[in-house]
């Protein structure tokens, strides 16, 4: 099993119809690729602040895979390329996690 955790730092300036459209016509639109094993989206919790914690991110995505291979058909499929394409601009930064 292969876990792809992806934390997007959103623009300030982007309106909240605009990070509604990056959750349901983005971030959710990754769910019908094959090699999805399992995918979850959410924002930060809404926990007591700890110092340990990073808070700061708009959005967190996990995808699930079978393996490497299935993690590189996912990063080359249409669905997840229109994704990038689409949305790149809203965001300033994101941090990237992969584990096995």
């Amino acid at each position: 099993m292969l876990v792809h955790t992806v934390i997007f730092y959103l623009r300030v300036d982007l309106t909240e119809v605009q990070k509604e459209e990056f959750r349901t016509e983005g971030l959710d639109s990754l769910r019908p690729i094959k090699s999805v094993h399992a995918l979850y989206v959410g924002t930060p919790a809404a926990i007591p602040p700890r110092p340990v914690v990073d808070a700061s991110y708009t959005f967190a995505m996990t995808a699930l895979f079978a393996d490497v291979t299935a993690h590189n058909a996912y990063q080359v499929d249409p669905l997840h390329l229109a994704f990038v394409a689409r949305f790149k601009s809203y965001w300033t930064k994101v941090q990237i996690y992969d584990t096995e």
